[in-house]
């Protein structure tokens, strides 16, 4: 079985512009991964605010480790080198960078984490399909991809704490920037939303009053709004924000509303793949992900490949 990736729909217009918390983890910002969750009993709607500049809003940095949950120095004396694995083609993430070397923000991060780690680090990129048998057939230590965790990929490898997540996030037009959306503000709304997808499912299960108008891919989901023929869109947050913030988007649109990461319906997130039992490894890469974070480098990576922040 190919491993999945996080909201698959959006990989294409990833590829042309340049794809995170447990569920007890925590948001900056946010008391908890549920709370954008749609609230039963909200206050009455807010009028729409027009929105003349784009929402570029850097200082938007997730926080995807809890600082009371400290993780231990394992013993690294074990681990001489990290043989890490990842994708050819998936920017900014993954790609070959102009000097013919791996390059994005999995290389970037895989990179720190050896750093820290104080280990020699290689980066090997292959398509993505190949990437769990490569691991399996100890062609590689780790899986740094993009690659989300779920239920059938467990059976197979074993995973770090998640380093992103994708949120979902509504988009409108400028002109009718809502700050705050919640299931009663859409009712009789126009929302255009990938068919057949997560984020589908998600709007018919919370906004049950809202206009659901499915489309055949981001393309056109997204022209639809441009158009003015739905009143927002509905779908994966980290490529939204990439064509809010591209040439493709006219400068039509801004995100309106917070984050949504219900784990039921988006996935628990995007983790470091190792082999099964390979528990030395992955408590080692658990544990630079924190100090990397905690030193202020994971904030310095994503403000660097995220202009307009997803969250």
């Amino acid at each position: 079985m190919a491993p999945s990736r996080q909201a698959k729909s959006s990989k294409t217009v990833l590829r042309v512009l340049t794809g995170l918390v447990a569920c007890a983890c925590l948001l900056a910002g946010l008391p908890s991964a549920k709370a954008q969750a749609p609230a039963k009993q909200p206050p009455a709607a807010p009028q729409a605010t027009p929105q003349t500049a784009p929402q570029a809003a850097p200082q938007a940095v997730p926080g995807f480790w809890d600082p009371r949950r400290r993780p231990e120095r394992p013993d690294l004396s074990r681990l001489t080198v990290i043989r890490f694995l990842t994708e050819t083609d998936y920017p900014p993430f993954n790609y070959t960078g102009a000097d013919g070397n791996p390059a994005g923000f999995n290389v970037d991060l895989a990179r720190a984490l050896c750093e820290e780690i104080k280990v020699t680090c290689t980066v090997q990129m292959r398509r993505f399909e190949t990437l769990v048998d490569a691991l399996s057939s100890n062609r590689g230590d780790a899986i740094i991809a993009s690659m989300a965790v779920s239920p059938q990929l467990r059976v197979r490898v074993d995973f770090t704490d998640p380093y992103y997540r994708v949120p979902a996030r509504f988009a409108s037009r400028k002109d009718a920037v809502m700050p705050e959306i919640r299931p009663e503000y859409l009712e009789g709304k126009k929302v255009g939303v990938i068919a057949g997808s997560a984020h589908e499912a998600y709007l018919k299960a919370m906004f049950t009053d809202a206009e659901l108008h499915p489309y055949p891919n981001d393309d056109a989901m997204r022209a639809a709004l441009r158009k003015g023929e739905v009143d927002f869109i509905f779908g994966d947050a980290i490529s939204l924000a990439f064509w809010i913030n591209g040439t493709d988007s006219g400068d039509c649109c801004a995100f309106s509303g917070g984050p949504f990461v219900e784990s039921r319906f988006f996935g628990e997130g995007i983790g470091i793949a190792v082999r099964k039992g390979n528990d030395v490894l992955r408590q080692a890469l658990n544990w630079a992900l924190f100090r990397v974070w905690e030193k202020g480098r994971y904030t310095d990576l994503w403000l660097r490949y995220f202009s307009v922040s997803p969250f």
